[in-house]
C-alpha cells in the first residue's frame, strides 16, 4: 500500500490596525482570502491555527505573533502571513521572524522563499527597516533644531511647545541679521563703484539697477534704498 506524504501544515497571521477592524472582519476576510488564494492547490488550506494581531503605531510587542510563531515550532508548521506591507519597515518584527528557525511565507511578497534563504532576505530587510528608522531619527533631530533655531526655544509646558514669544523674537533677530549680512555685502560693492568714480545716491542705485542687482524684495532701487544700505553696513 502505496504511503502519501502527509499534506503540508500552516499557521495564519493576520494583523489589523483596530479592534472594531478586527471584531467587524474589515480587512480580516480580505487577508484570509489571500490565504485562501496563495495556498490553493497545497493541501494546505484551511490552516490549522489562525492568529490576529490588533496593531496599534504605539504597540512594539506582538503577543499573536509570539503564539503564532509557538504553535509553528510545536507543529513542524509554515508560518503564513497575509500582507507584510507596513511591517517590512519594523526592524523588531523582521527580526523576530529570524530568530525564531519558522519557515515564513507572504502572500503579498511571495519573493521571499521559505528556508534559509527567506531567513536570509529578511535580516537584509531588517538591517534597512533599521537603517531607514535611523535616518529618519537624523532628520527629525535636525529639523527640530532648524525650527528652534528659526522660532525659538522648544519648552513642552507652554502651551504651543515654544516659549511664548521667543518665536517671533528669534524671527525678527534673524530677518535682521539676513538684512546686516547683504548690507555688508553690497556696501563693498557700493564702495567698488564709488572708487569707479560713480558718485551720489541716484547714480549708485542707476548702477546697480543697470547691472541688475536685485534689491532684497527683486524691485528696482532707489537713492533711499541706497542710502538704508550704506547705513546698515556702517560700524
Amino acid at each position: 500500500m502505496t504511503k502519501h506524504p502527509a499534506p503540508p501544515q500552516f499557521v495564519a497571521y493576520y494583523r489589523v490596525s483596530t479592534e472594531k477592524q478586527g471584531r467587524s472582519g474589515l480587512g480580516l476576510d480580505a487577508q484570509r482570502d489571500l490565504v485562501r488564494q496563495f495556498l490553493a492547490g497545497s493541501r494546505g488550506f484551511p490552516p490549522i491555527a489562525e492568529f490576529v494581531e490588533t496593531e496599534s503605531g504605539r504597540r512594539v510587542d506582538r503577543p499573536a505573533l509570539a503564539e503564532a510563531l509557538k504553535a509553528c515550532r510545536v507543529r513542524g508548521a509554515t508560518l503564513i502571513i497575509a500582507k507584510l506591507d507596513r511591517l517590512a519597515r519594523n526592524a523588531r518584527f523582521l527580526m523576530e521572524l529570524v530568530d525564531s528557525s519558522v519557515n515564513v511565507l507572504f502572500c503579498d511578497l511571495p519573493q521571499v522563499p521559505a528556508g534559509a534563504a527567506g531567513r536570509f532576505m529578511l535580516q537584509q530587510m531588517a538591517a534597512v527597516a533599521e537603517l531607514e528608522a535611523g535616518l529618519i531619527s537624523e532628520r527629525t533631530r535636525a529639523a527640530l533644531r532648524a525650527k528652534v533655531a528659526r522660532d525659538g526655544q522648544w519648552d513642552r509646558k507652554a502651551s504651543h511647545h515654544l516659549v511664548p514669544g521667543a518665536g517671533q523674537a528669534a524671527a525678527a533677530a534673524t530677518v535682521k541679521e539676513a538684512a546686516r549680512a547683504r548690507a555688508g555685502d553690497l556696501a563693498g560693492h557700493l564702495q567698488a563703484l564709488q572708487a569707479e568714480g560713480v558718485a551720489g545716491l541716484n547714480a549708485l542705485a542707476r548702477r546697480l539697477n543697470a547691472d541688475s542687482i536685485p534689491t532684497a524684495r527683486g524691485g528696482a532701487w532707489t537713492a533711499t534704498a541706497v542710502r538704508r544700505i550704506l547705513a546698515r553696513a556702517a560700524p
